[in-house]
């Protein structure tokens, strides 16, 4: 400034070369320069990228300017302005820090997932502040390459492929692998995506897993032991990040192959009343692939633990004869213990009615048959029929049934009885003309007679053969020894069951006795029995027929089998005699198989008998070879037939009425149960009638019980016993009576005693029912009687299933005098009088001295005079009111109050006669219900002569009041104050 002052023209000298120098300084003569190549490294969730090299722009113009005061500034042409990145979506931008340095960033402008894209590829060019009016100073760069690659985080667990896995081993080996599971990680780099571990979460498992997921068994696996293992498994990424869910994995172990029936249940329940029920309907034999050309399986139901070997009905034996077809002739032995036959009481039973009635016999117990029992000619055919279960005992003789002397000599007529497993009946021969030998003694070996089971014997007997029967199979003796028959003697002779009777002072040894010391009444015993017998019988003048023996052997339960059509041919089926095995044989596996399932369990019986029955199947396979190739072990199982629903057996009807003495000493007698009903139940449960909605919501409600029902049913009774209650029957005077040729006509049996009546025999409920009601009671000497007791009991099955005690009283009606009562015999009385009066007691007292019984008047009669003399006196009383009550009105209607008869009756009382109201009532109904009049003169029969002169009276006092009657028509009767 101051040279310009100074000197002016130098001073324009200076502007003009300055002004020339900036024009020459702001000429953009050259480009920006930048890297050709870039890379980068970004993470994930992160925006700054590191490259190599470092973004930084170069530009060769001048950078400086001069000032008047020669300070060096940049100029615009030398700065970088900016980067600019070229393609397409590219998540990136890049941005100068300074222009002067021309240094720059990349980054991201959003957050990127390396699991979409790991690398970037892009290029990038730089640029610098060169301006001209119409920008075409500006300089770029050429464009260089970037390349970023994203670096991943652990962002993600790893996750198993499949949901669970499944494998199956075969015990008793070792496996290098059992089965891989594998897990995958969503990460997008090497480190984390991949899987380093696998662990077993389980503890204490004979499995472990490796780094690849390999599973195997460090030890060998047993089915016994464990049918089925549950693991755990879980997986870990290179970054130890832990898989999000566990894994289930299921290693079931199966058994080593060993030919055996499969799908077979244990248990099978049967209920009562269904039928027959298969036992293996998903059965099948595994072979395991063995070349089979026969198959053989026997399978057996065992039963001997039930009743007598299996389920029978449990009737009388004598009731089982009949129901197969013996209807006469049957004379049984073993009776279970009842009023009329008492033989058998001291006899130790099996104290059970879901079985037969069984006696034990432990060799110091047996029992006298009553003289007249049996009355069986030896010269006749005759049957002896028996249930034994005897085991091996000792080498003596034990007696089932013997007929011998019963004084003097000990000489057996007859007798069946068991010697070193043999069993041997002795039959001796009655004199005869010819004294020569004859068969005597037959001797059967057998088995079964030591096996300690259940088996059914008949000897048939037709001499000089008798036919053995054992379990419906015939057996013929093995020896027969002959004997003299029996010299001629008058002694007579003492049928024993359990021993054979013998006299100590006999001295005859026809037959060889071991005697044994006993007490009380068995000191005359010998050849005790030891075992069980059940159902001794004896049926004389006829044979049993094979039928009939069949029919008394056959058990109500057993197996059954319904051969498919196609299969029939196929598969041969046989069974043997009662059913409780069968033997199938075939070379069609499937075919076999099919024909196993359709076998079932079937038990006839309406009321069987509960518990177990144990099942075996015993199998046999062949092969080509015809050798058994395969061994199938035997497959065991059992029947559990469940609790019948047992029937509640009720009797009802009238159970206490009145009858005159007439009728009882009448040639009909006095009628016991005239209106008696029997009537089974049985108690069931049953779901409520609902909708569909409430039943579903009663499932879910524990609180929702069942329904119980009473249903009524019907089955046969066997036994009804009618008793007296107090003093036995003096048949001198009185009996019980029933029409013997109803009895017959249904095919029942009586037998009476002093203690009562018992009929027997398997029938209906409803022929029970009509022979009960044809029952009655006599007594010839009703002077000393006032009532007599009676208790029906009815039962079934041989007492197993017993009804309620049904009483009956039944009173006596005497008459005042003997005039009166024929009398009042001849006219049917209107009123029964039920009532016991509490003046007279007769509870405990049957019997009274007869001359009072003629003389002194019923207590019913004194009662009743006194209550019409206090009707009478009541009646008279009114009367006399009536007419009080009539002056005083007639006293008003003379004072002119009313013109009309007013009664004032306020103050009135009438007492109305009860026994005239109910004859009235009573006659009106006999006129409109004639049907009833068999009922009411039941009823009628109760009253008394007594009570018929009462009621004259009655009419006699209606006659003196008769001028009164039309008053009292009239007026309404206050008798609320009367008492009678």
């Amino acid at each position: 400034a101051s040279v310009m002052t100074e000197f002016p023209l130098c001073g324009l000298i200076i502007m003009t070369f300055e002004h020339l120098l900036c024009l020459f300084l702001t000429v953009n003569k050259h480009k920006p320069w930048i890297e050709t190549t870039y890379h980068g490294i970004v993470t994930e969730n992160d925006d700054k990228v590191l490259l190599d090299p470092p973004l930084i722009a170069l530009d060769k113009d001048a950078p400086l300017r001069y000032a008047e005061s020669f300070e060096v500034t940049l100029t615009e042409e030398g700065e970088i302005c900016g980067f600019r990145i070229h393609g397409q979506n590219v998540p990136f931008e890049a941005v100068v820090l300074d222009k002067s340095t021309g240094e720059g960033v990349i980054r991201a402008k959003d957050k990127l997932d390396c699991e979409l894209q790991k690398e970037h590829t892009f290029t990038i060019q730089a640029y610098d502040c060169g301006e001209g009016p119409d920008g075409a100073n500006m300089k770029k760069s050429h464009k260089a390459t970037v390349h970023i690659q994203v670096n991943d985080i652990n962002e993600y667990s790893p996750v198993f492929k499949e949901k669970s896995y499944k494998a199956t081993v075969i015990e008793g080996k070792k496996y290098d692998s059992i089965l891989k599971v594998e897990a995958v990680d969503a990460d997008c780099s090497f480190q984390f995506s991949q899987i380093c571990n696998y662990e077993i979460v389980t503890p204490d498992v004979p499995f472990t897993v490796d780094k690849d997921g390999f599973i195997k068994n460090t030890e060998k696996l047993s089915y016994g032991k464990e049918h089925m293992y549950k693991l755990t498994v879980t997986a870990y990424d290179c970054g130890k990040n832990r898989a999000s869910e566990d894994v289930l994995v299921k290693i079931s172990v199966k058994p080593t192959c060993k030919p055996s029936w499969q799908g077979f249940n244990k248990r099978i329940e049967y209920e009562p009343g269904t039928g027959s029920l298969a036992l293996f309907p998903s059965m099948h034999l595994e072979t395991c692939d063995e070349p089979i050309t026969s198959i053989r399986a026997s399978i057996e139901l065992e039963t001997n633990h039930i009743g007598k070997g299996c389920d029978r009905d449990t009737y009388s034996e004598k009731s089982l004869h009949k129901l197969c077809g013996a209807s006469s002739g049957t004379v049984e032995l073993l009776p279970a213990p009842s009023s009329s036959a008492n033989w058998t009481v001291g006899l130790p039973t099996d104290n059970g009615h879901d079985s037969d009635q069984v006696f034990e016999f432990n060799g110091t117990q047996a029992i006298k048959v009553p003289d007249g029992m049996v009355s069986t000619s030896l010269k006749e055919p005759f049957t002896i029929s028996v249930w034994m279960r005897h085991g091996p005992g000792a080498h003596e003789k034990e007696t089932i049934l013997c007929n011998s002397d019963k004084t003097d000599m000990n000489r057996h007529h007859y007798s069946l009885y068991v010697h070193n497993c043999r069993l041997i009946l002795l039959l001796r021969q009655d004199p005869s003309e010819a004294e020569n030998y004859k068969p005597a003694e037959f001797h059967w070996k057998l088995d079964q007679v030591c096996d300690k089971e259940w088996h059914h014997y008949v000897l048939n007997v037709e001499f000089p053969t008798v036919s053995l029967f054992v379990d419906g199979t015939t057996f013929e003796p093995f020896l027969v020894t002959e004997d003299y028959p029996l010299h001629a003697s008058k002694i007579e002779t003492q049928l024993t069951i359990g021993a054979c009777w013998q006299d100590n002072s006999g001295h005859d040894n026809e037959t060889e006795t071991v005697s044994e010391p006993t007490s009380g009444g068995n000191a005359r015993m010998a050849q005790f029995f030891r075992g069980n017998l059940a159902g001794l019988m004896i049926r004389s003048g006829k044979l049993e027929n094979k039928k009939v023996i069949d029919c008394l052997y056959t058990c109500k339960e057993g197996l059954d089998v319904q051969l498919p059509e196609e299969v029939a041919s196929a598969v041969k089926v046989e069974f043997n005699p009662n059913q409780s095995s069968l033997t199938v044989e075939g070379d069609d596996i499937d075919a076999f198989d099919k024909v196993m399932q359709h076998i079932s369990y079937l038990n006839s019986r309406q009321f069987p008998t509960p518990g177990i029955r144990h099942l075996r199947i015993s199998t046999t396979v062949k092969c080509f070879n015809e050798e058994a190739c395969v061994s199938v072990p035997d497959a065991e199982g059992y029947v559990m037939v469940l609790q019948p629903e047992e029937p509640k057996i009720s009797l009802s009807g009238i159970d206490h009425f009145a009858r005159s003495a007439a009728e009882f000493e009448s040639q009909e007698g006095v009628t016991l149960f005239p209106e008696l009903r029997i009537v089974s139940t049985i108690t069931r449960e049953v779901e409520s009638d609902t909708d569909s909605e409430a039943a579903e919501g009663a499932d879910d409600d524990p609180t929702v019980q069942e329904t119980v029902v009473s249903e009524e049913i019907m089955h046969n009774l066997d036994t009804c016993e009618i008793t007296v209650v107090g003093d036995e029957l003096d048949g001198e005077h009185e009996s019980l009576e029933v029409d013997m040729s109803q009895l017959q006509q249904r095919g029942l049996e009586m037998s009476s005693s002093n203690l009562g009546l018992v009929i027997t025999g398997v029938n209906t409920m409803a022929n029970y029912e009509q022979v009960l009601h044809l029952i009655h009671y006599k007594n010839w000497h009703t002077e000393a009687l006032f009532d007599r007791k009676f208790k029906l009991v009815c039962s079934e099955l041989n007492g197993r299933y017993i009804s309620n005690d049904f009483k009956v009283e039944v009173n006596v009606i005497h008459t005042a005098s003997p005039v009166d009562h024929a009398n009042n015999a001849m006219v049917q009385p209107n009123f029964i009088n039920p009532i016991h009066h509490a003046s007279v007691d007769l509870s405990g007292h049957n019997l009274v001295n007869a001359h009072q019984a003629s003389v002194v008047p019923s207590a019913a009669t004194i009662v009743i005079v006194v209550c019409v003399s206090f009707l009478v006196f009541m009646i008279i009383l009114g009367v006399f009111r009536i007419r009080a009550a009539h002056q005083r009105t007639m006293r008003d209607q003379e004072n002119g109050k009313e013109n009309e008869m007013d009664w004032d009756d306020s103050a009135l009382t009438i007492t109305v006669n009860p026994m005239e109201t109910y004859e009235d009532q009573h006659s009106s109904e006999e006129e409109e219900e004639e049907e009833e009049e068999s009922e009411d003169g039941e009823e009628e029969d109760d009253i008394t002569s007594a009570e018929s002169e009462s009621s004259e009276d009655e009419e006699g006092g209606e006659v003196e009041d008769q001028q009164g009657a039309s008053r009292q028509q009239q007026l309404e009767w206050d008798d609320s104050t009367l008492t009678y």
